[in-house]
């Protein structure tokens, strides 16, 4: 895919996080960075907020993800690295934000998003269009979650 291609389309760029998913190598792992500065903010938000915040979120990434991937001609581009964005957000669910941890999830959250363990293959090849992006990615994120409150209860990555 080439830049000129796309033209405006202001929801197709938030997909694929602001041409982070165009690059050659690694697009996933290169647009799951800008979950980063998401996280942060999200941080910020008072508690109550950031449910309805990261609902919110899934919501539109399936609304941009189906949109890109209609553009696009393809069931699941990798260009589009919002899902990874959105997945990253969750893998930080109400753990401490700090450097360890945004490293450590951001590492467990590409893992698992690569490896797609059971359940999240199982998902991937059962929903496609924008609810198929996104989904699979939420369980990596809800999986990363899980573990990093493990990691984090049983003393393994010390806050």
């Amino acid at each position: 895919m080439q830049l000129r291609n796309i033209g405006f389309r202001p929801s197709l760029w938030i997909a694929l996080g602001l041409g982070t998913g165009l690059v050659p190598r690694a697009p996933g792992t290169v647009g799951t960075l800008l979950g980063i500065p998401l996280v942060l903010l999200i941080d910020q938000s008072p508690a109550n907020w950031k449910i309805p915040i990261w609902v919110a979120l899934f919501v539109f990434g399936c609304i941009i993800c189906q949109r890109a991937s209609t553009w696009l001609g393809d069931r699941d581009p990798a260009a589009v690295v919002w899902d990874e964005i959105f997945g990253y957000c969750v893998a930080m669910a109400f753990v401490p934000v700090m450097p360890l941890t945004i490293v450590a999830a951001f590492v467990l959250f590409r893992l698992a998003d690569i490896i797609k363990p059971w359940p999240i293959s199982w998902i991937d090849r059962q929903f496609s269009g924008g609810i198929g992006i996104m989904l699979d990615d939420l369980l990596a994120g809800i999986l990363t979650c899980f573990v990093m409150h493990a990691l984090l209860y049983f003393g393994v990555l010390a806050i």
